[in-house]
Formats: structure tokens, sequence, C-alpha cells
């Protein structure tokens, strides 16, 4: 049914955990995503450089537009206690040329705002997104690929019940596909 959660054309549902609320991304989010994308700590595993404001914008947009072609997505990640927007976490399908393919699985990725980091805050929401794509897909692959030296998020993706499938190379650096 169209504008169901988990169809094409779908509403971004909400997601409250114990600390946290995942919502739709809002164009008032842009400068706050904007700080958090350009910030070369985030960025170091994540394309390897800081994003600009117009690179931002842009995916913002693609957060947006996956619910409407895919019926899934990227949620903004808002503490319940300060209501402040502190990363973001969600699947896609970015048609990678990646092997293994993973066209045709939800592709998991979360990022947080260096002051949210070290409070199990994407552990939290990892784990809830899981749960909700469990509901909505079950009979798909969710797949996230990791840098090697990103140990904080690989320790996220186990604690999420990500397995290490098997390591590959994307745009000539090395990379480690897990799956669930």
């Amino acid at each position: 049914m169209p504008g169901a959660a988990g169809s094409p054309g779908g509403q971004v549902p909400e997601i409250e955990t114990a600390r946290l609320r995942l919502r739709a991304h809002q164009a008032g989010d842009h400068a706050t995503c904007t700080a958090i994308w350009s910030d070369p700590e985030v960025t170091r595993h994540i394309g390897g450089r800081p994003f600009t404001a117009e690179e931002v914008w842009k995916r913002l947009l693609q957060y947006r537009g996956l619910w409407s072609l895919l019926g899934y997505g990227y949620w903004a990640i808002e503490e319940k206690a300060s209501g402040r927007y502190v990363g973001d976490v969600g699947f896609a399908d970015f048609a990678r040329e990646l092997q293994p393919s993973l066209r045709g699985m939800l592709e998991c990725g979360w990022v947080l705002a260096p002051p949210a980091h070290g409070k199990g805050y994407a552990s939290e929401a990892v784990a809830a997104i899981a749960a909700w794509a469990e509901g909505q897909f079950p009979e798909r692959r969710v797949v996230c690929i990791i840098a090697p030296e990103n140990q904080a998020s690989i320790r996220v993706a186990e604690k999420a019940g990500f397995r290490l499938w098997q390591p590959s190379t994307y745009h000539d650096s090395p990379t480690l596909v897990f799956s669930r």
C-alpha cells in the first residue's frame, strides 16, 4: 500500500529508544548535519575528507528520497532529553561497485557528531533500526561496510548482530563487509 512504512512512497516512521528519537530529516537539520559531515574526525573513515555544505544538502535530499523510492532510508538521531540532532542512521541501496554485490540488500550506515561518541548512541540506534528492518523486510539481508581501522564501528556492528561476511575493496581502499 503506497504511503506505508516499508513500501515505496512511504513516510519515515518514527522510532523511539530509551534515549533517542529516530525521525525524518528536515530542511532545518542542514546546518547541524553540515557541522557533523564537515568534521575531519567524522569523515576520516567515511569518504576520507570533510564534506561541503552543498554536498551535505544533497545528502539530506538523498536521505529523504530513499524513503520515497525504496520504502527505507535514513533517520535523524535526536537525543530525547535535549532534543539535539546528533547524527544519522539508516539503510540504503547505493548501487556500489563492490564485490560482493550489495544490490537488493539493505546497507546499514551510521554517523554521530563527536560530542555524541562513546555514549552508546550508535549501538542503540543501530539495534533499533535492525529490529525495524527485520519486521519490514524479513527476507532481505542487511549489510554494512566498514574500514578495517574503524574499530569503534566494527564494535557497533558486532553488538547489533553483524558478522564479518568478507573483506573487499571499495574505491581502491580495503573495506570489510558485514552481514546479519
